[in-house]
C-alpha cells in the first residue's frame, strides 16, 4: 500500500469521524437539555471537541503521507507521530474538566444540598446509543490505522474507547438518578475522568517514543536475528539496531562475512538478507546493512 493509499484511508475515516460526532453531540445536547442530565450535555461537548481533533487529525494525513524530498529524505512520517501527542494532551484536558465539574457537583450536592433533578428515559437511550456507535466507531478506526500505518489515527481510535468509556459512566449515573440515587452521576464521571487521563498519557508516551527514535520491541529484534541465522555464510553480527519512525521501522545492521570472499557474492548475500527482513517484518521501511570481513579465530 503507497502513502497516498494510506492518506486517502486516513481521510475517509475522518470524515466519516467528524460526521458520527457531529451528529452525536446533536443527539446529546438535545436529550441533555430536554431531558435533564448535566453529564449527557458535558458528554456534547467532548462530543464537540473530537471534531476539533478530527480536522486536526484530517491535516495531519494530508503533510505525513508526503513524499520524501530533497528537504525530508526521510519522509514526513513524524508529523503523525507528534499529531498524536497533541491528541494525548487534549484526551488529558478533557479528562480534566469532566472531573473538575464531577466533584464541583458532588460538593454542591452533599455539603451545599443542591438537588440533581431526576433524567427523562431519552436521556439514557441517548448515552447507551452512543456506547454503541462509539464502539463501532472505535473498531473500524483501530483496524484502519493498522492499514494505513498511522499513529494519529490509532490515537483517534482510542479516544473513540474513551467515549464509550465516558458514555458508559454517563448511562450509570443517569440510570441511578433515575431511581433517586442522584450521586452517582458525578462518582460515575469521576471514575471516567481518571480512566480517560490514563489513556492520554499512554498516547502521549507512545507518540513521544516514535518522535525520539525508540528501539523497535525486543521480539522483532528477535525475529531479525532468526532471518539472519538462516543464511550460513554469515559468520557473525556485529551490531544491530532498530529505531521506530513513526509507526514504521528502520533496521541497520553489521555482519560479518568471509574475509575472502569475493565482492559480488559478499553484495548478494546482503540483498537476500535485506530482502528477506523486508518482506518478513512488517512494518520494516528500511533495512541497512554494512558488510565486515571476518577473520578466523587462529
Amino acid at each position: 500500500m503507497d502513502l497516498k493509499q494510506e492518506e486517502g484511508i486516513i481521510k475517509k475515516n475522518t470524515l466519516l469521524t467528524m460526521l458520527v460526532n457531529g451528529l452525536l453531540a446533536i443527539m446529546k445536547i438535545l436529550a441533555g437539555i430536554f431531558g435533564r442530565s448535566s453529564v449527557l450535555i458535558t458528554d456534547a461537548i467532548n462530543s464537540l471537541g473530537d471534531i476539533l481533533t478530527n480536522i486536526v487529525v484530517y491535516i495531519s494525513a494530508i503533510f505525513s503521507k508526503k513524499e520524501e524530498d530533497s528537504d525530508h529524505p526521510y519522509g514526513h512520517e513524524k508529523i503523525d507521530s507528534i499529531i498524536s501527542i497533541f491528541l494525548g494532551v487534549v484526551i488529558i484536558v478533557t479528562a480534566f474538566e469532566v472531573g473538575k465539574i464531577a466533584v464541583v457537583k458532588l460538593y454542591d450536592f452533599f455539603v451545599n444540598g443542591v438537588t440533581i433533578p431526576n433524567p427523562e428515559w431519552y436521556a439514557l437511550a441517548a448515552a447507551l446509543l452512543t456506547i454503541v456507535v462509539k464502539e463501532l466507531l472505535f473498531r473500524k478506526t483501530i483496524k484502519d490505522a493498522v492499514k494505513a500505518k498511522s499513529s494519529a489515527l490509532t490515537a483517534q481510535a482510542w479516544d473513540h474507547r474513551s467515549d464509550t468509556v465516558a458514555s458508559f459512566g454517563a448511562s450509570i449515573g443517569i440510570l441511578g438518578a433515575m431511581f433517586g440515587l442522584a450521586y452517582l452521576d458525578p462518582i460515575a464521571s469521576i471514575l471516567i475522568s481518571i480512566f480517560i487521563l490514563r489513556l492520554g498519557i499512554k498516547i502521549i508516551f507512545t507518540g513521544v517514543n516514535q518522535v525520539v527514535d525508540k528501539a523497535a520491541d525486543p521480539m522483532i529484534i528477535e525475529h531479525i536475528l532468526e532471518i539472519i541465522e538462516k543464511y550460513e555464510e554469515v559468520r557473525s553480527v556485529d551490531e544491530i539496531k532498530t529505531r521506530m519512525f513513526g509507526l514504521k521501522i528502520y533496521v541497520d545492521l553489521e555482519i560479518g562475512l568471509d574475509a575472502n570472499l569475493l565482492l559480488e557474492k559478499s553484495h548478494q548475500i546482503a540483498e537476500k538478507i535485506h530482502d528477506d527482513v523486508e518482506k518478513s517484518i512488517p512494518g520494516v521501511l528500511h533495512c541497512m546493512i554494512h558488510v565486515n570481513p571476518y577473520y578466523p579465530k587462529k
